[in-house]
């Protein structure tokens, strides 16, 4: 099993967080790639990686956090770049969503920063960990006028969501699709028209990376609870069972995807 999308450096594992990675690698659990969602977590997702042989970062600076950069930010991510553990950047992109920590960044800074992470990935030759929520068209609108900066693999939409429209798109422009522990709830998102499911069904096994985008989106029956990366088994198994397909034939196609991707 493969969570190619982890957030290790958040506070909710400051207290138990190697023992965290040592349940996911003692689960079978066999490479983690822990992400960054502005420059001083992406240096705390690259300490983690370091520290592991299996973990490996993206950094990147999160819609969340376009409107609080410093103005040298590009310049200190591409310095992070040049770790050998670094495999993507990201996690980047848009989002319209209004949370109770975090209002709607102004979204002509969002594709700002975006636009800036997705050029920054084209000159280093590095994928892309895509953010989106409530704004596929503006997020296929930018990854449509930035063709030729997409790389070949572009990369990951990380916790996928949208419509078949908008998944039909992603995949004509090459991109992986991931899938968290989301894709086990019953109900649709708040703000979404297309249930998980039907775009879980709708996905080529080539192109499906499973995630956990913990701490959050803990797979049924744990919804609610803390996520880790050992959950991203439970997924997987809902992921097979979904595809019709063994849960070992499964893992190994992730496995192949993943690699192809992030070289890992």
């Amino acid at each position: 099993m493969i969570d190619a999308h982890a957030h290790l450096s958040f506070n909710l594992f400051d207290h138990d967080r190697e023992n965290v990675i040592k349940r996911a690698k003692e689960s079978g659990v066999k490479k983690i790639i822990t992400v960054g969602t502005q420059i001083s977590s992406s240096i705390d997702a690259l300490d983690i990686a370091g520290n592991h042989d299996f973990i490996f970062a993206s950094v990147g600076v999160h819609p969340h956090h376009a409107d609080k950069i410093e103005n040298n930010w590009l310049d200190k991510l591409e310095e992070l770049t040049k770790d050998k553990k670094v495999v993507a950047i990201g996690e980047c992109g848009l989002d319209n969503y209004h949370y109770h920590s975090n209002g709607v960044v102004d979204m002509k800074r969002q594709i700002e920063i975006f636009e800036a992470q997705i050029h920054l990935a084209h000159k280093i030759g590095l994928p892309l960990q895509i953010h989106n929520r409530l704004a596929w068209n503006e997020v296929s609108s930018v990854l449509t006028t930035n063709k030729k900066y997409l790389n070949n693999p572009p990369g990951l939409l990380h916790c996928f969501s949208g419509d078949q429209k908008y998944l039909k798109k992603m995949l004509e422009l090459g991109f992986y699709i991931g899938f968290d522990g989301n894709v086990t709830y019953k109900n649709i998102a708040k703000g979404e028209t297309v249930h998980l499911l039907n775009l879980l069904k709708a996905t080529p096994l080539d192109r499906i990376i499973t995630e956990t985008d913990c701490p959050f989106l803990a797979p049924v029956p744990l919804r609610g609870k803390r996520n880790e990366p050992k959950n991203v088994i439970i997924t997987t198994q809902f992921i097979s069972e979904i595809k019709n397909i063994s849960q070992e034939d499964l893992q190994e196609q992730v496995e192949k995807n993943t690699h192809r991707l992030f070289k890992i």
